[in-house]
């Protein structure tokens, strides 16, 4: 008895109809081809307005999904760069149901430099739209998650639509780690070296002479922690980095601050600690004391989320491996 072969299934073919399009979605010398190649193993092959995939069944689906909607992304205007590839295929990796236009297409802000701000992952995307719906939000996560440059870009976006009258940047001043002796100056310029990453992350959004000229109005506020005390603060945008270095009094000094018509956002890594041994942080202690509170809305950010250098997000992921085996 002879038996039956089926023939196999002829390997999905994904058609692009604009040429230009078509040429941005490879990338130069095809790169973004390339990259999802190599991190999905599958084969590509690249025709006249179409590409050929083959492969593992599940990972050609992934990578037609991947390609399919960063081709989307580019009929809608948004350029896709490299990195934008390495976040399509973090994000549909993670959840293949996501849609990158939610994601993508969603504009905090465009910088001095008109580049345009938006969320990169999925639960960038969830925090901005906690920002936009809460008065209190807790962004925490490792480094490189965009936690206070998200909340910075959204703070400058409603400044400059008037929906607060100013905004104001705090953060404890706490060596990370290494004394650094006795400053000199005065107090401003004593505390000016801790809030340097607040004033860098200002001035990528919004033009050098300008920043300037609202810091100097009070507009724009930038400020060490404990300066907070005693004051309301209405009508503001407040945002507390690096917040895992507060104690638990400085963290309830500072969320009682919040008077009418202000947005709160709190930024920290609770890996980071570098408040003195045997001292509990004002964070850890915030997301077990709030966590049932309605109205406040925390967000959890992972190595996945990291959008720096690739590198760093394989470092994160290192060092919580170690911490696990420590244990």
């Amino acid at each position: 008895m002879t038996a039956l072969v089926e023939p196999a299934a002829a390997p999905p073919v994904l058609h692009f109809a604009d040429p230009a399009l078509f040429r941005e979605l490879l990338g130069q010398h095809d790169e973004h081809v390339k990259l999802v190649e190599r991190e999905l193993g599958v084969s590509i092959e690249v025709g006249e307005g179409a590409l050929t995939l083959v492969g593992d069944p599940l990972e050609v689906e992934l990578a037609s999904r991947v390609l399919t909607q960063l081709y989307g992304l580019l009929e809608q205007g948004y350029p896709v760069y490299r990195a934008d590839v390495e976040y399509a295929l973090r994000i549909l990796s993670g959840d293949r149901n996501a849609k990158l236009r939610d994601i993508f297409l969603d504009t905090v802000f465009i910088s001095a430099h008109k580049r345009v701000i938006t969320p990169k992952s999925v639960a960038q995307k969830a925090y901005i739209d906690a920002i936009r719906n809460y008065d209190l939000v807790f962004g925490i996560g490792p480094a490189g998650t965009g936690k206070t440059y998200l909340a910075m870009a959204m703070a400058v976006a409603e400044l400059m639509k008037n929906t607060f009258s100013r905004i104001v940047l705090a953060r404890p001043a706490v060596e990370a780690g290494e004394k650094l002796g006795f400053l000199p100056g005065d107090l401003a310029e004593k505390v000016n070296p801790y809030l340097r990453p607040l004033y860098d992350a200002l001035h990528d959004m919004v033009d050098f002479d300008r920043a300037r000229k609202m810091v100097e109005r009070g507009t724009i506020e930038v400020a060490p922690l404990a300066f907070m005390r005693g004051r309301t603060l209405n009508d503001a945008f407040v945002i507390l980095d690096e917040a895992q270095n507060t104690t638990s009094e400085q963290m309830k000094m500072f969320l009682t601050r919040l008077g009418f018509g202000s947005k709160a956002v709190v930024t920290g890594d609770v890996t980071q600690i570098d408040l003195p041994a045997g001292k509990p942080s004002g964070l850890k202690e915030a997301q077990a004391i709030l966590a049932g509170v309605r109205g406040i809305c925390f967000v959890t950010f992972t190595e996945r989320d990291v959008v720096r250098h690739p590198l760093v997000q394989d470092i994160i992921s290192a060092y919580e491996r170690a911490e696990r085996g420590a244990r």
